[in-house]
């Protein structure tokens, strides 16, 4: 499977799981803010920090009904306040190479992917973005790597999107599993769409994790998601629609180490005893043939003269049936591990 190159770091099957810290508009209209959540995310260990470049008027018609979970909340006017103002782009970028961590951004316009293109390594595309295939083929046309959402996706819609991004000979593409439900309840996840894009589409697969806590995106870390792209604010109490369902600083900061010791607990796959497993652990809490009575020299050895018990000394316990019917070459003591010059 072919691996992508984001900045210095390579994404794909074998390699560390790439972590996205999504600040996306929880900044509150705060540059400042948006300078405290990427050192959260820095402090926290992420390899990058992503946030949400849109315009009101260029994602929602001024009529669009309100969504059921922001009611008595006007959906353009909303998203109107939280928008990422595009000057802020820039410094943003200057401060993230400052503290050493990757910069991206999901994109929603033309204009946008025209300003980012000097800045991020890869593009990100949303999952209400992947049927807007002109933004698509926009996108894949800089030549940089695309890491596209599919929350409310097909298969088919999927392969639309490879094969515009193909139609301008860009096959850089990390897709994530994805849940547009805010939080996600955790029946719906479906972690095993993983492998099922997995082997549709032959890319690297991530998990862009809309669930409360952190446990399902070290469970996607485990089953081999490339990448883990979460939602983060300073304080789930904050008000804006996208505060309540993301994990504060230390759930972050839980959230990367919990993903590294998963990716160290998955190890080679060849089932064998461990360099760290003492060789005295080995013998001593292993079973062996013992003597669970006092069996004198030239006794013939019956299969109630025997125990089967801790340590490993004796003869190996699935010698048993060979042990049956010889002879004791001296006397063996009650509880005695029996071993092969004994008999």
């Amino acid at each position: 499977m072919k691996k992508i190159k984001i900045g210095d770091r390579s994404i794909g099957e074998g390699e560390p799981c790439f972590i996205i810290a999504e600040a996306g508009s929880n900044h509150n209209g705060s540059l400042e803010q948006a300078k405290e959540l990427i050192d959260v995310a820095v402090d926290a260990g992420a390899n990058a920090v992503k946030f949400q470049i849109f315009q009101a008027e260029n994602l929602y018609s001024k009529y669009t009904p309100e969504f059921s979970y922001l009611k008595g909340k006007s959906t353009y006017e909303l998203i109107k306040s939280i928008e990422t103002p595009r000057e802020w782009i820039k410094e943003l970028a200057r401060y993230c190479k400052e503290k050493n961590i990757g910069f991206l951004a999901s994109a929603f316009d033309f204009e946008v992917v025209d300003i980012l293109d000097k800045y991020v390594p890869a593009f990100k595309i949303a999952s209400f973005e992947i049927v807007d295939l002109e933004l698509i083929k926009y996108v894949a046309e800089k030549k940089k790597p695309m890491i596209i959402s599919t929350g409310m996706t097909n298969l088919g819609e999927i392969e639309d999107a490879i094969k515009t991004m193909q139609s301008v000979v860009n096959e850089d593409i990390i897709l994530l599993h994805c849940n547009s439900l805010y939080p996600t309840p955790v029946e719906v996840v479906n972690l095993r769409a993983l492998e099922a894009m997995r082997t549709a589409f032959k890319v690297p697969i991530g998990f862009s994790d809309h669930t409360l806590g952190i446990h399902i995106s070290l469970a996607a870390a485990a089953m081999g998601a490339c990448v883990i792209e979460k939602h983060f604010t300073l304080d789930r109490n904050l008000p804006g629609p996208d505060h309540s369902f993301a994990i504060e600083p230390a759930e972050l900061k839980e959230m990367v180490r919990g993903i590294r010791e998963v990716e160290k607990a998955k190890g080679s796959g060849i089932k064998e005893k461990s360099e760290l497993e003492s060789e005295e652990m080995y013998i001593k809490a292993r079973r062996s043939i013992h003597a669970k009575v006092d069996i004198p020299k030239g006794t013939k050895i019956t299969r109630d003269m025997l125990i089967i018990k801790r340590p490993g000394y004796g003869i190996k316990s699935k010698f048993v049936d060979i042990v049956i019917g010889r002879e004791a070459k001296r006397d063996i003591r009650e509880d005695e591990w029996i071993t092969w010059d004994m008999i």
